[in-house]
Protein backbone atom coordinates (compact mmCIF):
# COMPACT_ATOMS: atom_id res chain seq x y z
CA UNK A 1 0.00 0.00 0.00
CA UNK A 2 1.45 3.50 -1.43
CA UNK A 3 0.32 6.27 2.06
CA UNK A 4 2.17 8.45 -0.30
CA UNK A 5 -0.32 8.07 -3.72
CA UNK A 6 -1.55 10.87 -5.32
CA UNK A 7 -4.54 8.93 -6.08
CA UNK A 8 -7.40 10.62 -4.63
CA UNK A 9 -9.39 8.58 -1.99
CA UNK A 10 -12.42 6.88 -2.52
CA UNK A 11 -15.52 8.98 -1.32
CA UNK A 12 -16.16 6.08 1.05
CA UNK A 13 -13.51 6.62 2.49
CA UNK A 14 -13.22 10.38 2.71
CA UNK A 15 -14.13 11.86 6.44
CA UNK A 16 -17.50 13.69 6.81
CA UNK A 17 -17.10 16.98 7.87
CA UNK A 18 -20.77 16.90 9.36
CA UNK A 19 -19.93 14.04 11.78
CA UNK A 20 -16.11 15.54 12.47
CA UNK A 21 -17.24 16.60 16.21
CA UNK A 22 -19.08 12.96 16.40
CA UNK A 23 -17.21 11.45 19.98
CA UNK A 24 -17.72 14.64 21.75
CA UNK A 25 -21.04 14.52 21.16
CA UNK A 26 -24.58 13.52 23.69
CA UNK A 27 -25.82 9.70 23.09
CA UNK A 28 -28.88 11.60 21.52
CA UNK A 29 -27.08 14.23 19.26
CA UNK A 30 -24.75 11.15 17.85
CA UNK A 31 -27.94 8.95 17.06
CA UNK A 32 -29.71 12.38 15.28
CA UNK A 33 -26.17 12.93 13.13
CA UNK A 34 -26.56 9.49 12.11
CA UNK A 35 -30.42 9.58 11.51
CA UNK A 36 -29.72 12.56 9.78
CA UNK A 37 -26.78 10.70 7.49
CA UNK A 38 -29.04 7.12 6.97
CA UNK A 39 -32.04 9.90 5.14
CA UNK A 40 -29.95 10.61 2.57
CA UNK A 41 -29.41 6.68 1.36
CA UNK A 42 -32.84 6.52 0.26
CA UNK A 43 -32.62 9.66 -1.92
CA UNK A 44 -29.19 8.18 -3.33
CA UNK A 45 -30.92 4.61 -3.95
CA UNK A 46 -33.72 6.45 -5.80
CA UNK A 47 -31.52 8.10 -8.36
CA UNK A 48 -30.38 4.70 -9.54
CA UNK A 49 -33.60 2.68 -9.86
CA UNK A 50 -33.18 2.82 -13.85
CA UNK A 51 -29.96 1.04 -13.54
CA UNK A 52 -31.52 -1.56 -11.46
CA UNK A 53 -34.28 -1.84 -13.26
CA UNK A 54 -32.40 -2.80 -15.94
CA UNK A 55 -30.81 -5.32 -14.10
CA UNK A 56 -33.66 -7.37 -12.68
CA UNK A 57 -34.56 -7.24 -16.58
CA UNK A 58 -31.91 -8.91 -17.56
CA UNK A 59 -31.66 -10.85 -14.49
CA UNK A 60 -35.21 -12.59 -15.05
CA UNK A 61 -34.14 -13.50 -18.72
CA UNK A 62 -31.75 -15.50 -17.85
CA UNK A 63 -33.26 -17.05 -14.77
CA UNK A 64 -35.84 -17.89 -17.08
CA UNK A 65 -33.36 -19.57 -19.51
CA UNK A 66 -32.41 -21.86 -16.64
CA UNK A 67 -29.63 -19.44 -15.00
CA UNK A 68 -28.93 -18.35 -11.52
CA UNK A 69 -27.83 -15.23 -9.87
CA UNK A 70 -24.60 -15.17 -7.56
CA UNK A 71 -23.42 -12.20 -5.19
CA UNK A 72 -20.22 -11.92 -4.42
CA UNK A 73 -18.16 -9.94 -1.91
CA UNK A 74 -16.22 -9.62 1.08
CA UNK A 75 -16.64 -8.12 4.63
CA UNK A 76 -20.01 -6.21 5.15
CA UNK A 77 -20.00 -6.30 0.91
CA UNK A 78 -20.21 -10.29 1.00
CA UNK A 79 -22.26 -10.81 4.30
CA UNK A 80 -25.34 -8.75 2.73
CA UNK A 81 -25.14 -10.79 -0.06
CA UNK A 82 -25.56 -13.91 2.38
CA UNK A 83 -28.15 -12.25 3.97
CA UNK A 84 -30.53 -11.48 0.50
CA UNK A 85 -29.13 -14.95 -0.66
CA UNK A 86 -30.49 -16.73 2.76
CA UNK A 87 -33.91 -15.12 2.59
CA UNK A 88 -34.66 -15.95 -0.98
CA UNK A 89 -36.18 -19.60 -0.16
CA UNK A 90 -37.93 -19.35 2.53
CA UNK A 91 -39.54 -16.02 1.45
CA UNK A 92 -40.42 -17.01 -2.00
CA UNK A 93 -39.85 -21.00 -1.88
CA UNK A 94 -36.93 -21.00 -4.53
CA UNK A 95 -34.38 -23.93 -4.46
CA UNK A 96 -31.23 -22.86 -2.89
CA UNK A 97 -29.87 -22.99 -6.06
CA UNK A 98 -31.22 -20.30 -7.65
CA UNK A 99 -29.95 -17.45 -5.58
CA UNK A 100 -26.71 -18.08 -3.91
CA UNK A 101 -24.07 -16.03 -2.24
CA UNK A 102 -19.99 -16.64 -2.17
CA UNK A 103 -18.15 -14.33 0.50
CA UNK A 104 -14.20 -14.29 0.36
CA UNK A 105 -12.98 -16.57 3.11
CA UNK A 106 -15.97 -18.45 3.26
CA UNK A 107 -19.22 -18.91 5.60
CA UNK A 108 -16.90 -18.15 8.64
CA UNK A 109 -16.54 -14.90 7.52
CA UNK A 110 -20.14 -13.99 8.18
CA UNK A 111 -19.38 -14.20 11.54
CA UNK A 112 -15.85 -13.55 11.77
CA UNK A 113 -13.78 -10.99 10.05
CA UNK A 114 -11.42 -12.63 7.58
CA UNK A 115 -10.55 -9.12 5.73
CA UNK A 116 -7.40 -9.90 4.40
CA UNK A 117 -8.90 -12.39 2.40
CA UNK A 118 -10.18 -9.51 0.05
CA UNK A 119 -6.87 -8.86 -1.45
CA UNK A 120 -6.41 -12.43 -3.17
CA UNK A 121 -7.50 -11.36 -6.72
CA UNK A 122 -7.66 -15.09 -7.92
CA UNK A 123 -9.77 -16.21 -4.75
CA UNK A 124 -12.72 -14.54 -6.40
CA UNK A 125 -12.23 -16.82 -9.42
CA UNK A 126 -11.96 -19.69 -7.96
CA UNK A 127 -14.70 -19.59 -6.11
CA UNK A 128 -16.86 -18.54 -8.59
CA UNK A 129 -15.31 -21.99 -10.74
CA UNK A 130 -16.37 -23.77 -7.61
CA UNK A 131 -19.47 -23.07 -7.91
CA UNK A 132 -19.90 -24.33 -11.46
CA UNK A 133 -20.56 -20.25 -12.76
CA UNK A 134 -21.48 -20.36 -16.73
CA UNK A 135 -22.55 -18.57 -19.56
CA UNK A 136 -26.25 -18.75 -18.46
CA UNK A 137 -25.71 -17.19 -15.18
CA UNK A 138 -25.83 -13.35 -13.42
CA UNK A 139 -22.86 -12.52 -11.03
CA UNK A 140 -23.44 -9.38 -9.06
CA UNK A 141 -20.30 -8.05 -7.42
CA UNK A 142 -20.81 -6.15 -4.23
CA UNK A 143 -17.81 -3.58 -3.14
CA UNK A 144 -18.48 -0.73 -1.17
CA UNK A 145 -14.93 1.15 -2.53
CA UNK A 146 -15.42 -0.56 -5.87
CA UNK A 147 -11.82 -1.49 -5.99
CA UNK A 148 -11.52 -5.00 -3.70
CA UNK A 149 -9.81 -7.44 -5.79
CA UNK A 150 -11.44 -10.55 -4.86
CA UNK A 151 -14.20 -9.42 -6.32
CA UNK A 152 -13.33 -7.33 -9.82
CA UNK A 153 -11.26 -10.55 -9.83
CA UNK A 154 -14.09 -12.78 -10.16
CA UNK A 155 -16.60 -10.13 -11.98
CA UNK A 156 -13.85 -9.77 -14.76
CA UNK A 157 -13.78 -13.55 -14.97
CA UNK A 158 -17.28 -14.20 -15.14
CA UNK A 159 -18.11 -11.42 -18.20
CA UNK A 160 -15.03 -13.76 -19.63
CA UNK A 161 -17.50 -16.15 -19.87
CA UNK A 162 -20.41 -14.56 -21.57
CA UNK A 163 -22.46 -14.32 -17.81
CA UNK A 164 -24.29 -11.17 -16.84
CA UNK A 165 -22.19 -9.02 -14.70
CA UNK A 166 -23.46 -6.30 -12.47
CA UNK A 167 -21.22 -3.75 -10.30
CA UNK A 168 -23.47 -2.27 -6.92
CA UNK A 169 -20.73 -0.16 -5.65
CA UNK A 170 -20.81 3.48 -3.81
CA UNK A 171 -17.67 4.81 -5.87
CA UNK A 172 -18.61 6.13 -9.31
CA UNK A 173 -15.90 5.08 -11.93
CA UNK A 174 -14.18 2.35 -10.15
CA UNK A 175 -12.52 -0.79 -11.17
CA UNK A 176 -15.70 -2.70 -10.50
CA UNK A 177 -17.84 -0.46 -12.48
CA UNK A 178 -14.89 -0.60 -15.25
CA UNK A 179 -15.17 -4.45 -15.36
CA UNK A 180 -18.99 -4.85 -15.50
CA UNK A 181 -21.45 -4.73 -17.86
CA UNK A 182 -24.33 -2.66 -15.81
CA UNK A 183 -23.26 -0.83 -12.56
CA UNK A 184 -25.59 0.43 -9.84
CA UNK A 185 -23.67 3.42 -8.12
CA UNK A 186 -25.47 4.99 -5.10
CA UNK A 187 -23.72 7.67 -4.12
CA UNK A 188 -24.07 7.83 -0.30
CA UNK A 189 -21.13 9.82 0.26
CA UNK A 190 -18.92 9.68 3.45
CA UNK A 191 -19.65 7.74 6.14
CA UNK A 192 -20.44 8.72 10.04
CA UNK A 193 -17.30 7.15 11.14
CA UNK A 194 -14.65 7.50 8.67
CA UNK A 195 -14.52 4.15 5.76
CA UNK A 196 -16.92 2.03 8.45
CA UNK A 197 -19.16 1.37 5.29
CA UNK A 198 -21.37 -0.64 7.09
CA UNK A 199 -23.34 2.17 7.91
CA UNK A 200 -24.55 4.12 4.59
CA UNK A 201 -22.78 2.20 2.02
CA UNK A 202 -23.62 -0.82 3.49
CA UNK A 203 -27.49 0.30 3.89
CA UNK A 204 -27.60 1.49 0.19
CA UNK A 205 -26.26 -2.10 -0.93
CA UNK A 206 -29.07 -3.89 1.65
CA UNK A 207 -32.08 -1.57 -0.45
CA UNK A 208 -30.79 -2.30 -3.79
CA UNK A 209 -30.55 -6.37 -3.14
CA UNK A 210 -33.87 -6.10 -1.67
CA UNK A 211 -35.11 -4.63 -4.90
CA UNK A 212 -33.07 -6.78 -7.15
CA UNK A 213 -34.22 -10.06 -5.41
CA UNK A 214 -37.67 -9.06 -4.65
CA UNK A 215 -38.54 -7.66 -8.47
CA UNK A 216 -36.72 -10.27 -9.56
CA UNK A 217 -38.73 -12.93 -8.34
CA UNK A 218 -41.76 -10.88 -8.43
CA UNK A 219 -41.69 -11.27 -12.65
CA UNK A 220 -41.18 -15.15 -12.24
CA UNK A 221 -44.18 -15.24 -11.00
CA UNK A 222 -43.12 -16.31 -7.09
CA UNK A 223 -45.54 -13.66 -6.12
CA UNK A 224 -49.94 -12.64 -6.29
CA UNK A 225 -50.61 -9.18 -5.87
CA UNK A 226 -48.16 -8.71 -3.14
CA UNK A 227 -48.64 -11.89 -1.13
CA UNK A 228 -45.79 -14.65 -0.75
CA UNK A 229 -47.73 -17.52 -2.98
CA UNK A 230 -45.31 -19.55 -2.03
CA UNK A 231 -44.18 -19.37 1.06
CA UNK A 232 -43.16 -22.84 3.26
CA UNK A 233 -45.33 -23.58 5.92
CA UNK A 234 -42.73 -25.16 7.87
CA UNK A 235 -43.83 -23.62 11.13
CA UNK A 236 -47.10 -22.46 13.10
CA UNK A 237 -46.80 -19.16 12.00
CA UNK A 238 -46.09 -19.62 8.39
CA UNK A 239 -48.94 -22.19 8.30
CA UNK A 240 -51.23 -19.24 9.35
CA UNK A 241 -49.71 -17.51 6.87
CA UNK A 242 -50.15 -19.86 4.06
CA UNK A 243 -53.88 -20.26 4.78
CA UNK A 244 -54.54 -16.82 4.67
CA UNK A 245 -53.04 -16.47 1.45
CA UNK A 246 -54.61 -19.46 0.19
CA UNK A 247 -58.31 -18.05 1.79
CA UNK A 248 -57.59 -14.67 0.09
CA UNK A 249 -57.01 -15.93 -2.88
CA UNK A 250 -59.43 -18.22 -3.58
CA UNK A 251 -62.22 -17.42 -1.49
CA UNK A 252 -62.76 -20.81 0.22
CA UNK A 253 -63.87 -21.32 3.66
CA UNK A 254 -61.89 -22.29 6.65
CA UNK A 255 -62.19 -25.25 6.54
CA UNK A 256 -61.74 -25.99 3.07
CA UNK A 257 -58.72 -24.28 3.29
CA UNK A 258 -57.40 -26.73 5.81
CA UNK A 259 -58.35 -29.45 3.43
CA UNK A 260 -56.82 -28.48 0.56
CA UNK A 261 -53.53 -27.35 2.41
CA UNK A 262 -53.69 -30.91 3.83
CA UNK A 263 -54.15 -32.30 0.38
CA UNK A 264 -51.24 -30.45 -1.06
CA UNK A 265 -48.66 -32.75 1.55
CA UNK A 266 -48.31 -28.30 2.74
CA UNK A 267 -47.27 -27.29 -0.70
CA UNK A 268 -48.80 -23.78 -0.65
CA UNK A 269 -48.20 -23.25 -4.35
CA UNK A 270 -50.20 -26.63 -5.38
CA UNK A 271 -52.99 -26.19 -3.19
CA UNK A 272 -53.76 -22.58 -4.79
CA UNK A 273 -53.80 -24.37 -8.15
CA UNK A 274 -55.89 -27.09 -6.86
CA UNK A 275 -58.58 -24.61 -5.13
CA UNK A 276 -58.12 -22.29 -8.21
CA UNK A 277 -58.38 -24.28 -11.12
CA UNK A 278 -60.52 -27.46 -9.15
CA UNK A 279 -58.08 -30.16 -10.14
CA UNK A 280 -56.68 -32.79 -7.83
CA UNK A 281 -52.72 -32.50 -6.48
CA UNK A 282 -51.25 -34.44 -9.05
CA UNK A 283 -52.62 -32.16 -11.82
CA UNK A 284 -51.43 -29.29 -9.76
CA UNK A 285 -48.10 -29.90 -9.32
CA UNK A 286 -47.73 -31.36 -13.29
CA UNK A 287 -49.10 -27.91 -14.16
CA UNK A 288 -46.71 -25.86 -11.47
CA UNK A 289 -43.86 -27.82 -13.31
CA UNK A 290 -44.77 -26.95 -16.59
CA UNK A 291 -44.92 -23.37 -15.43
CA UNK A 292 -41.74 -23.13 -13.74
CA UNK A 293 -43.94 -22.86 -10.48
CA UNK A 294 -45.86 -19.53 -11.43
CA UNK A 295 -49.53 -20.30 -9.86
CA UNK A 296 -50.84 -17.78 -12.21
CA UNK A 297 -49.10 -19.75 -15.49
CA UNK A 298 -49.78 -23.11 -13.98
CA UNK A 299 -53.70 -22.32 -14.00
CA UNK A 300 -53.60 -20.61 -17.31
CA UNK A 301 -52.43 -23.91 -18.79
CA UNK A 302 -55.50 -25.51 -17.42
CA UNK A 303 -59.17 -25.84 -18.36
CA UNK A 304 -61.54 -24.32 -15.71
CA UNK A 305 -63.47 -26.57 -13.72
CA UNK A 306 -66.89 -25.72 -12.87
Amino acid sequence: MDLNSSEPLPITERENPRSENLSSLSTTEILGVMNEEDVTVAVAVAAVLPEIARCVDQIVERLRGGGRLFYIGTGTSGRLGVLDAAECPPTFGVSPELVQAVIAGGYEACYRAVEGSEDDRGAGVEDLKKRGFTPNDCLVGIAASGRTPYTVGAVEHAKSLGGLTIALTCVPSSPITRAAEISIVPVVGPEVVTGSTRLKAGTAQKLVLNMLSTATLVKLGYVSGNRMTHVQPRNEKLRARALRILKAETGISDDDALITLREAADDLPVALVMARARVDADLARKALEKASGSVDRAIAELPIRS
